[in-house]
């Protein structure tokens, strides 16, 4: 039985309207791209460029001619793969522990971390654990205060709930620890949420910008989005000098150009990241969302 007139043209106004929507929401990226490689001569010539007669890298060769931004996305690399690995691993292994009926004082735990939900300490009492911590001006300061979240806590915990005591009974019975059932059984029968939860912990550490700003006074601790802010702000304002001299000098390259091709490769490695992950996403946001 085929659909009704009403329900066909509801479908399609839905589905045009949703195009339109996702258009919206693409075409500002569409141009910052086609902005990053047109011509830096046609650019200043021209009103509004939507499509160039002339492409080129002149705005790449310029950024990637200086070792600040290079750099920079080194830092912020690290960041998003080094602390999201630790981030995962402590996530885990909290959640996990807090699923064991065994555990003394799990209610305390529990409260302690639905606290941290409810109460935010504010940026003064931060900044004071960290400085008191001698964290200043290192890259643990941009790592640690991030190290978890409580909500994707709960999350885990709702999910290793879910596994039958059966599975660890069984692995104990075999000779396996409680660290060899979490990293031999548990981890595995959860890669589904670990790439979720992975996937918004690297874009987190990626875009990493108040802590930045904050903890860190060292141009070589300086991550991306923190050099990109700059960048955006003005060129004289970069605390790199060879870059800020760069930048007075060279008259062939637009600053505004220079900043779209900037805002490009800040995102790429992300934009890059996410098909690879996109098969655990639905599947891994559902993880211990609903207990059964």
């Amino acid at each position: 039985m085929g659909k009704s007139l009403g329900s066909r043209m509801f479908n399609a106004i839905n589905y045009t309207l949703l195009m339109l929507f996702g258009l919206m929401t693409l075409l500002p990226f569409i141009y910052v791209v086609i902005i990053s490689f047109t011509d830096p001569t046609e650019y200043l010539t021209k009103p509004l460029v939507l499509i160039p007669e002339h492409w080129s890298l002149a705005a790449y060769d310029y950024i990637f001619s200086t070792n600040a931004f290079v750099h920079a996305m080194g830092i912020s690399g690290i960041l998003a793969v080094f602390g999201t690995v630790l981030s995962l691993i402590v996530t885990s292994a909290l959640a996990y522990v807090l699923s064991r009926k065994r555990l003394k004082g799990k209610k305390f735990f529990l409260v302690a971390i639905l606290m941290t939900m409810l109460f935010n300490p504010g940026m003064i009492p931060n900044y004071l654990l960290v400085d008191s911590l001698g964290l200043m001006d290192t890259i643990w300061a941009l790592i640690l205060p991030a190290l978890t979240s409580a909500w994707y806590v709960f999350l885990m915990r709702n999910f290793y709930q879910e596994i039958p005591d059966e599975l660890e009974e069984a692995a104990k019975m075999d000779g396996c620890s409680d660290v060899g059932v979490f990293f031999r059984i548990m981890l595995p029968v959860s890669v589904s949420a670990l790439a979720a939860f992975g996937l918004f912990y690297a874009v987190a550490y990626w875009n990493t910008y108040f802590a930045g700003v904050l903890y860190i006074n060292s141009d070589s601790l300086r991550p991306l989005q923190v050099l990109l802010q700059m960048l955006l702000i003005s060129a004289s304002q970069m605390a790199d000098p060879s870059l800020a001299a760069a930048l007075e000098s060279e008259r062939t390259v637009p600053p505004q150009v220079i900043k779209m091709a900037a805002v490009v490769l800040s995102s790429l490695p992300i934009v890059m990241v996410y098909p690879f992950l996109q098969k655990y996403f639905v599947k891994g946001m559902m993880v211990g969302s609903v207990k059964g």
